[in-house]
């Protein structure tokens, strides 16, 4: 039953974070991710380090079956280890576009 709860929240995120993905800034995205993410992860090339604990934003990128919807989602979930940054989802998909434009480091 758990499965397939998760299930249909998942695909209730890619239908909805999907037209917010197409139009999303990435130029915003890195905005957010220098204000809430920086200090944890390394957010951008030129970052001189982040934490051992929080993985790099290429490292997120350029993992395979990469998901912008489904990131978009983990981030608009609170997490124990992550601050709850409040993002909209069109804040969320902004700072997913950006983290997709790290990889390939």
């Amino acid at each position: 039953m758990q499965g397939v709860v998760l299930g249909l929240l998942s695909s209730i995120a890619i239908l909805t974070l999907t037209p917010a993905a197409n139009a999303a800034d990435a130029r915003n995205g890195e905005t957010l991710a220098k204000r809430w993410c920086a200090d944890c992860h390394v957010v951008a090339a030129d970052q001189r380090s982040g934490t051992t604990q929080a993985t790099p934003f290429s490292a997120i990128a350029d993992r395979p079956g990469f998901d912008a919807a489904m990131l978009a989602l983990f981030l608009l979930s609170p997490h124990p280890k992550m601050p709850d940054m409040g993002l909209s989802r069109a804040e969320a998909a902004d700072l997913v576009a950006y983290i997709a434009t790290q990889g390939g480091r």
